[in-house]
């Protein structure tokens, strides 16, 4: 687990030893700012965060790519995964320590919007139980975009190949869970929209914490790590 933490702490410095970091952080920032704005902060509103967590779901499936895409392919093209593989460390730390630190960058970016939930204090008062429940949701539903970028990254040396996979496959998830879903009826609809991460996230955002949103989440996520895991390995006796 050590061995983790390390190259964890190792990835999550290089965000920021490169544009990337901040260029996402602050892209994010930007577009969640206007929504907060135009949807939530304005007369008459109920305060809620509701707008902000349903509007993450899209603005993760691009963010959470960029943020993923240079954790293996970035190995891979600048040759130094040889000595990766190659050093006393179990692959699944380097897929772990690489995702931990995937993900605290998504903290990372989370963090300063709780500004949000500080300036609807100062003008009502907003029902803390959703809030809570929303930003587990967007914790889960980031987890299980960059366990899947993740996998993706692990799978090709090109960065724009590992972004554009993952990007595509949750455009796609989109499209199938709700218009898809709607296009082919029962009983077919009812096994898309219980696939669809936007109504899980959408029943967090609600304040109704279930078990099986959460269980989605965490069995996609660990699913996803486990794939990339085996293609790691795979790469070792090529």
């Amino acid at each position: 687990m050590r061995a983790a933490l390390t190259i964890a702490r190792r990835e999550l410095i290089s965000y920021f030893c490169q544009p990337v970091g901040y260029v996402v952080t602050a892209l994010f920032l930007v577009v969640s700012g206007i929504i907060f704005s135009l949807e939530i902060f304005k007369p008459a509103e109920p305060a809620s965060l509701r707008a902000f967590f349903s509007s993450a779901v899209w603005m993760l499936s691009f963010i959470a790519p960029a943020i993923t895409m240079r954790l293996l392919a970035g190995e891979y093209r600048q040759g130094t995964i040889e000595t990766v593989q190659t050093s006393p460390v179990a692959d699944w730390q380097v897929i772990w320590g690489k995702f931990l630190a995937a993900f605290c960058m998504l903290l990372v970016m989370l963090v300063p919007t709780l500004v949000y939930l500080l300036m609807l204090q100062m003008v009502s008062k907003p029902d803390y139980g959703p809030v809570f429940s929303g930003y587990l949701g967007l914790l889960l539903l980031g987890a299980m975009y960059l366990a899947l970028g993740t996998l993706a990254s692990t799978m090709t040396q090109s960065l724009m190949a590992a972004y554009l996979g993952a990007f595509f496959f949750w455009i796609f998830a989109g499209f199938a869970t709700s218009q898809g879903a709607a296009a082919l009826g029962s009983p077919w609809d009812t096994v898309l929209y219980a696939c669809s991460p936007r109504l899980h996230t959408a029943n967090l955002a609600k304040g109704v914490i279930s078990l099986v949103d959460i269980v989605f989440f965490l069995s996609l996520t660990v699913f996803f790590l486990l794939l990339a895991v085996r293609i790691l390995e795979s790469r070792r006796w090529r």
